[in-house]
């Protein structure tokens, strides 16, 4: 959380709502946490930006690891949604910011900015811990 914070700082970038990439219920349940809130709520208290759980992942997807670059996106297609009316309604309008631990392809991030923009955000950006090379 500090590192992604810092690197956002760094950046010089904005936003006005951060919004961590969410695990599905079932997968952070067996690990008992979710990485990208832990992540979300440290970056939220250093950049001063507030953060909500606004999205769920339908679908247990396949992890991405394990697919090749075109699997990845249809995996990953459609797998996310607002958590709830009172979600959608602090999306719309707003800047929002994706927090997640590793990008790869990047067709998670697409599919949440997807689901972000269907709920009404105006832009969305993401910021992740590392980059799978």
């Amino acid at each position: 959380g500090a590192a992604v914070a810092a690197r956002w700082r760094a950046a010089g970038a904005g936003g006005e709502l951060l919004v961590p990439v969410p695990v599905h219920a079932e997968r952070a349940r067996r690990r008992g946490y979710d990485q990208a809130i832990l992540i979300t709520a440290v970056a939220s208290r250093r950049l001063q930006i507030p953060w909500l759980a606004a999205l769920v992942r339908t679908r247990n997807t396949s992890p991405q690891f394990d697919l090749g670059r075109r699997a990845r996106r249809t995996n990953v297609a459609g797998a996310f949604t607002p958590a709830g009316p009172s979600q959608a309604a602090l999306i719309g309008g707003k800047w929002i910011v994706l927090v997640d631990d590793v990008v790869t392809t990047g067709s998670t991030l697409v599919a949440c900015a997807e689901a972000l923009y269907g709920a009404g955000a105006v832009a969305v950006s993401a910021v992740t811990v590392a980059r799978e090379r």
